[in-house]
């Protein structure tokens, strides 16, 4: 006889496992999932794949013509797998057109999987993409290899999904950089260079660290570090902060912390993740170009599958040595980070968690029930 839960409440419900979204990790937890997933790899090979990863998503993305926001999200989708997938049980491209696929249906960009395959055979394969386009058509790829590559894309698609919970709700930092740049008086010029800088969070972790607005001053107070180091005082706009005086409010607590609900720890540990990622851009002359504004599209070399797409050069006339000297002095003023409270129930959660991911997640003989919240939230609710 068949038992009817549906008046029963959720913990009476028999179920095997119970696997929670967590929109935000702390830097701890990240530190220690991603150790985990790294496997052999070092922290440097690690950040490598990561960069090459992204730029293939980048250049994918851009081929297909999706908009920036696609993009950034399929890059966070492809940061937070790796949370709980291993590195060498996947082909990061395979992972990537994944996170795209889902990406384009969270924001209604919506393709086809062909679509997307021919895109990424053109980024892997360049010089067969340049022969087929010179001559007016299309790279050629057996149908076989293509079926087995949809295939695949659609079964990492579902271990996407599942990590987010079925969780489809995005929030990114572009709108709030916008609208804080208006709050502190900052120019037209200074909020394009933080946007830029917010585009280029998405090949950081640290969205999958701190809410978007928080992002988005962290971006600001970049911009405005970068505008106004070892350069001379600006002339005041009226109606306009300078870059000097932007800096200056955000480099230390205040009335903007609680109007926007941050602090100055966060947004400083933002900013080093964002200058780190300029310092090795800097130092890499044949990495990509990034856009010259916010809203045109982003050129890319083409590379082969086995080439390493690289992260993209800061904006000129940032060189290595000046932002070396940039990080130096923000490591001599800055804070001590902040103790930030886990949205788990302790470190055996989030170790059990991860651990069931990788053991659960793809599976259809286990129970499996998503919760949209993490257990803090869900379980109080």
């Amino acid at each position: 006889m068949a038992i009817d839960y549906r008046g029963d409440p959720p913990s009476l419900i028999p179920a095997n496992y119970f696997k929670y979204y967590l929109p935000y990790f702390t830097p701890q937890e990240v530190e220690r999932l991603s150790e985990k997933q790294r496997g052999k790899l070092s922290v440097t090979q690690e950040e490598k794949a990561r960069q090459q990863a992204c730029g293939f998503i980048e250049t994918v993305g851009s081929d297909i013509g999706f908009p920036r926001k696609t993009i950034a999200t399929a890059q966070n989708l492809y940061h937070r797998f790796h949370l709980f997938f291993p590195r060498k049980d996947f082909a990061y491209h395979d992972v990537c057109l994944a996170a795209l696929f889902v990406s384009c249906k969270i924001h209604d960009t919506l393709k086809k999987t062909r679509d997307v395959l021919v895109a990424s055979y053109g980024a892997r394969f360049p010089e067969r993409a340049a022969k087929a386009k010179a001559m007016g058509g299309e790279i050629d790829i057996d149908p076989n290899v293509m079926e087995q590559d949809r295939q695949r894309l659609l079964a990492i698609e579902r271990l996407v999904v599942e990590t987010i919970c079925f969780n489809f709700n995005a929030r990114l930092p572009f709108p709030y950089v916008i609208k804080i740049s208006r709050a502190f008086g900052a120019t037209r010029k200074l909020a394009k260079l933080a946007y830029r800088l917010a585009t280029d969070s998405f090949r950081t972790l640290v969205n999958l660290q701190y809410p978007p607005h928080v992002v988005a001053l962290g971006c600001l107070y970049l911009a405005a570090l970068l505008s106004s180091f070892e350069r001379g005082t600006s002339p005041e706009r009226p109606g306009h902060n300078t870059a000097h005086q932007i800096a200056a409010t955000l480099s230390a607590s205040g009335e903007w912390g609680r109007q926007f609900q941050a602090h100055i720890e966060d947004i400083e540990e933002i900013a080093h993740a964002l200058i780190d990622l300029l310092i090795a851009a800097a130092q890499t002359p044949t990495a990509n170009t990034s856009p010259r504004t916010p809203s045109s599209p982003s050129p890319h070399l083409s590379h082969s599958a086995g080439q390493q797409a690289l992260p993209r050069p800061p904006p000129v006339p940032y060189k290595a040595d000046q932002l070396i000297r940039l990080k130096i002095v923000m490591r001599e003023t800055e804070h001590t980070p902040r103790n930030r409270e886990s949205a788990t129930r302790g470190e055996e959660d989030i170790m059990n968690f991860n651990k069931s991911d990788s053991t659960l997640l793809g599976r259809n003989d286990k129970t499996v029930r998503f919760m949209f919240g993490p257990p803090t939230m869900v379980d109080d609710a």
